[in-house]
């Protein structure tokens, strides 16, 4: 069935959504979308399928439905953007860019939500980020984030296991020299600067480290790229598209500056914002030159280790683990098999995990303002998870990490979540620790 055209002129001109007007023309209503919908799966409403928010797009263009019209605002914000859609989607429907700009649009005549205003506000400017997450990191030290994540209900104790989720979940072992396990020159597949991110950096510090360590291992040489910041994605994705294009350009101008040849990026969020980052600099040419050129060279952490094989640790851990898929991974970037070769090379015992492609519910600060959706999505994740018997679930995106960590902990399960990355720290640890050095 052939999309119907948009009626000139167009009720809301100049805005984000008028501008993405071909890309909801692209949609022709086939339905593949809805079964793919975590929202639609669990509220059962065709409003909160992407098809019917593509519908409600189209209403607002073309001026049948008011851009202050609450019922749109809703469906519109009960949207996790995992994009799983577009995976399903036989037209190729960009549907996180057509969300995007229409969250862009609405947010000119209703503000961003106090909550997520506050988030947004504390992660574009440096020096509050990392006061917050200072606070946060001397609040896990003392494990009472632990005990209040079992003891209090609604959004605080969720938040509270969140927090108790980014503890290490694997021992890394005894220390060990990268360059030692690498087979080659030092750098021999080129130089990668790493995105260190907030919470990646904030929270998740160790495994930032591991990310250096096992690239190295992996005939990697690593660049700095001081001055970067936050890469923008939680603001694109809340609709405040003018401070996601500042963050933006501050670090394509850092990442220029690093002289690398690969940006290497280990939380699936900022890894498509970063390769989507010509999009979002489309009407300004100086810049979508400059971030299109940065964008190319964005790879995953798992994409860079398994061009390099990656490099198998003779020391295998032998641990039960399973999968899950970061939706910003596996269907905004379509990266499917590296993150399973890595788990491969540390030798660990990959169990299947039913509907991992499904999205958990966190979607950036989705779960602050969407708890009850957020948490009806994610009860079915952990009862797969439980069902496959792993301690250890994986998965390379920090907002999974916790949303699943948090309810683990919260349903009283012994698993825990890890990044893949530190398990293959973890076992080339243990290779060097005992001696078993093999050439890659």
């Amino acid at each position: 069935m052939a999309s119907k055209s948009v009626p000139l002129p167009c009720a809301l001109p100049n805005t984000p959504l008028a501008d993405a007007v071909p890309g909801i023309n692209t949609c022709v209503h086939c339905g593949f979308c809805l079964q793919a919908c975590p929202t639609y799966i669990t509220l059962q409403d065709e409003n909160d399928s992407p098809r019917g928010r593509i519908f409600l797009m189209r209403s607002l263009v073309e001026g049948t439905l008011s851009v202050d019209d609450p019922t749109a605002h809703s469906h519109i914000d009960r949207c996790l953007g995992c994009r799983a859609c577009e995976t399903a989607c036989p037209s190729g429907v960009p549907y996180g860019q057509l969300l995007e700009a229409t969250r862009a649009t609405l947010t000119r005549v209703r503000p961003i939500p106090p909550v997520a205003r506050t988030v947004l506000a504390v992660f574009a400017r440096p020096r509050l980020l990392s006061i917050a997450l200072g606070l946060g990191r001397l609040a896990r030290a003392t494990r009472l984030p632990r005990l209040l994540g079992r003891l209090l209900g609604g959004r605080l104790g969720f938040s509270m296991a969140m927090l108790a989720a980014t503890e290490p979940a694997v021992e890394r072992g005894a220390p060990y020299d990268p360059d030692a396990l690498s087979s080659g020159a030092p750098g021999a597949r080129g130089r990668a600067a790493l995105l260190l991110g907030c919470v990646m950096e904030g929270l998740f510090a160790e495994t930032n480290r591991a990310t250096e360590r096992t690239l190295r291992a992996n005939g990697y040489a690593m660049a700095d790229a001081p001055g970067q910041r936050c890469c923008g994605a939680l603001h694109a994705h809340a609709g405040d598209a003018d401070a996601a294009r500042r963050l933006a350009k501050v670090n394509i101008a850092a990442f220029e500056r690093s002289g690398a040849d690969l940006i290497a990026v280990n939380a699936a969020g900022c890894g498509a914002m970063m390769k989507e980052y010509a999009h979002l600099l489309a009407g300004e040419p100086e810049w979508h030159t400059r971030a299109a050129a940065v964008a190319e060279r964005v790879r995953d952490v798992s994409e860079l280790l398994a061009a390099a094989g990656p490099r198998p640790a003779s020391a295998p851990l032998g641990t039960r683990v399973t999968y899950d898929a970061p939706c910003h991974l596996l269907h905004a970037q379509r990266v499917v098999a590296p993150p399973l070769k890595v788990l491969g090379a540390a030798g660990v015992e990959l169990v299947p995990l039913t509907d991992s492609d499904v999205c958990c519910g966190s979607a950036g600060i989705y779960n602050l303002v969407e708890p009850q959706v957020s948490s009806a999505v994610l009860a079915p994740k952990l009862a797969h998870i439980e069902a496959t018997g792993a301690l250890l679930v994986a998965t390379g995106n920090p907002g999974c990490l916790m949303q699943i960590g948090a309810g683990l902990r919260r349903a009283g399960s012994r698993a825990r979540v890890v990044h893949p990355v530190e398990l293959l720290d973890a076992a080339y640890g243990r290779e060097q620790q005992a001696g078993n050095k093999t050439p890659g």
